[in-house]
């Protein structure tokens, strides 16, 4: 955002004026949603109080709407204690009896363009001044001994297939054009023509889902608590029975995720049990009453709540990092991964507790040279490789010869480098290789860095010297013998040439940043990559949603269903 810009949303004057055109053509009060998201914002950055907030807008919530479940200065102080100041999670203790129901007449609404301006994404210089000690307490105040859902996304790794949107729209049977999952390329000062980047996807890249903030503007503006982070995990969801579709959410959002469901969904509610097999949490009888249709697989503690798959028409929807598999009610084995993590080919997607210092997206993020070379990497069959060392001999050169180590992308030359490559993973493993989270928290590097320990023990089984400076000197992780020298008995690796092989092959990351971080929003989402510039802006680039019959401006769309088409 430019110094000029007296926009008080992120993403500059141009949007926050198509959100007011939004809100003015709404039954809803436009002033008090532009007024409430403001102030919202301001909360996360610590200008001002969640209680300040809830009593200067509570008589107008009530004006407008008739309830006010936010929660009250003395609710608030009494959970903040018992919370430990962790103010984003607060709101799922104060929702509604559930029996509130949406209204039934909504008027026309006004529609945003999918893709918005990038420079407020990126960091600026000239940006307001804040206190963020309030962030900061509440942030350090959380259970950090709980779950928080949360990923790491390699941009430099994405190649702009759309994998992950498409898997995002398949598993949530998503409208054309609703895309939670959003990926493009963007263009800056710096970089006018951003092309292949080393590490193998394109430069300048954008993969951005909700991000899940611990400290959530779009809840706080929510009259209903429809907009709730669920305690459990963190997971920032909308509870469709109560949604009554105001979108002051989507004003209040720094990021511009938010969809308003428009018509009736693609998918009608009879057909949704065809496909149980693929979605089985979201089972409905076949003669149900779409207005009766609750969602009890999607519990938040003792309350039954919808809030996942696409929406019914007059609510708000956007990303929920698949609470269905993280609730295990697709298989044990759903539970840490979410759909565009599964569905993205090189791995650039890393999901899971983002408060383990040990699960993936952390330890990528840590090192991520070290993570893209576990997504990398072919490891070797155990069993195919003592079948191929049967007979051979134990030195290097012919345990080289009979094996053939490769990686996914065909980026190792020699049989020599994939096997530096299996033993530079084990050297800047450190004390977590081999002793990583536990299987059931669903970690896919415990599972990587295991095969990689079972084709070293099969190598050392046959009786090649792994800990030998001269094999290590012939794979680069070590200096070769002078001719004077005698081996060292107690030789150890250096951990810096293990680094420096592994980000000879994959990469060394640009930086790591989160989106809007200033805004004390606390997201939940890392990436690496570089960070959008202040005067970033969206270009074609390789992302063609069209080639996968995926749309990437939803106002064409709501333009033909909606005005062309006659809904109104």
């Amino acid at each position: 955002m430019s110094a000029d810009d007296e926009s008080f949303h992120p993403l500059g004057k141009e949007w926050e004026g198509e959100l007011e055109e939004m809100l003015d053509d709404t039954e809803y009060d436009t002033d008090l949603g532009m007024e409430m998201a403001q102030d919202a914002m301001r909360v996360t950055k610590g200008e001002l109080s969640e209680a300040e907030f809830h009593e200067k807008y509570h008589d107008d919530v009530m004006d407008e709407f008739g309830v006010d479940d936010r929660p009250t200065e003395e609710a608030y102080e009494a959970a903040q204690e018992e919370a430990k100041g962790t103010v984003g999670r607060m709101l799922s203790a104060f929702d509604g009896d559930g029996e509130e129901t949406r209204r039934e007449t909504m008027k026309k609404m006004g529609v945003g363009a999918a893709a918005v301006g990038l420079g407020a994404w990126g960091a600026t210089d000239d940006g307001p001044e804040a206190d963020f000690a309030a962030a900061d307490d509440a942030a350090d105040g959380g259970d950090d001994d709980g779950i928080q859902w949360g990923m790491t996304i390699d941009l430099e790794r994405c190649d702009g297939c759309l994998s992950c949107v498409d898997a995002c729209s398949e598993e949530n049977q998503l409208d054309q054009g609703v895309n939670w999952m959003y990926v493009l390329q963007f263009a800056d000062e710096d970089n006018q023509e951003p092309g292949h980047h080393p590490a193998g996807g394109f430069e300048n890249m954008l993969v951005r889902p909700c991000q899940h903030c611990t400290d959530a503007p779009c809840e706080k503006v929510c009259p209903t608590t429809a907009r709730h982070t669920r305690d459990q995990d963190g997971l920032v969801l909308t509870d469709y029975d109560v949604c009554i579709g105001c979108r002051y959410c989507q004003v209040a959002c720094p990021y511009g995720v938010n969809y308003f469901q428009w018509n009736e969904p693609d998918v009608e509610y009879e057909d949704i049990p065809e496909n149980a097999s693929e979605h089985p949490a979201a089972h409905v009888p076949a003669d149900a009453d779409p207005e009766d249709v609750t969602y009890s697989e999607y519990d938040d503690l003792d309350d039954d709540r919808w809030v996942d798959a696409r929406a019914p028409r007059g609510v708000m929807s956007k990303c929920t990092m698949c609470p269905t598999h993280q609730d295990g009610s697709q298989g044990e084995e759903h539970i840490g991964h979410t759909a565009c993590e599964d569905a993205c080919p090189p791995g650039a997607i890393q999901f899971g507790n983002v408060n383990d210092e040990l699960s993936d997206p952390q330890r990528y993020a840590e090192n991520p040279s070290r993570g893209r070379s576990l997504e990398r990497l072919a490891i070797p069959d155990p069993e195919e490789l003592e079948d191929a060392l049967e007979g051979e001999d134990d030195d290097l050169e012919s345990v080289l010869d009979a094996v053939d180590f490769q990686a996914m992308d065909g980026d190792i030359t020699t049989d020599a480098e994939g096997l530096g490559i299996l033993l530079a993973l084990e050297i800047t493993g450190g004390e977590q290789m081999g002793n990583g989270p536990e299987v059931e928290n669903h970690s896919d590097f415990v599972h990587y860095e295991q095969e990689v320990l079972d084709v070293l023990e099969v190598l050392e089984d046959h009786g090649l010297d792994l800990d030998s400076q001269e094999v290590l000197a012939e794979l680069d992780l070590a200096d070769p013998l002078e001719e004077d020298e005698d081996e060292d008995d107690d030789f150890e690796p250096d951990e810096d040439d293990a680094q420096f092989l592994l980000q000879r092959f994959a990469g060394v990351q640009t930086s790591s940043f989160k989106l809007l971080e200033e805004y004390g929003t606390n997201p939940n989402i890392t990436y690496i990559g570089s960070e959008p510039g202040p005067n970033a802006e969206q270009i074609e680039g390789p992302v063609q949603y069209d080639s996968v019959d995926l749309t990437d401006n939803r106002k064409e769309v709501l333009d033909d269903d909606t005005v062309t088409g006659g809904m109104y």
